[in-house]
């Protein structure tokens, strides 16, 4: 089944390079953005689109869906929690580096605002 975009968990956002991301945001969607899963017990008609038709110029059309031989959905979804796996191992430490960063940042700022001061 496509992704559903009339769900309510349904978003996407549309960045300043023309990417758009396709997801759902409870993360049930392991095959996003090209599809939902058949029996997705979360499912909810969106209230405020229903009976409402989208135009051209909401979004841009879902581009192809990568070929992958022989790949059954219960491997899609083991491999993206491996790379979930690794993202959140890292995540730690690179928000460390980032924080270091920022106080450094801040340090210079405030010694060159303290000598214009005096």
């Amino acid at each position: 089944m496509p992704m559903r975009e009339e769900c309510k968990h349904f978003q996407s956002r549309t960045y300043a390079s023309g990417e758009v991301a396709r997801f759902c945001v409870l993360d049930l969607a392991p095959e996003a953005p090209w599809r939902c899963p058949d029996d997705c017990k979360a499912y909810e008609r969106r209230l405020a689109d229903a009976g409402w038709e989208h135009g051209s110029l909401v979004e841009p059309p879902i581009e192809e869906e990568p070929a992958i031989a022989s790949v059954s959905s219960d491997d899609v979804a083991s491999i993206l929690e491996d790379a979930e796996g690794i993202v959140n191992a890292i995540a730690p430490e690179a928000l460390a580096e980032a924080r270091a960063e920022d106080a450094r940042r801040d340090k210079r700022t405030a010694r060159r605002w303290w000598r214009r001061g005096r």
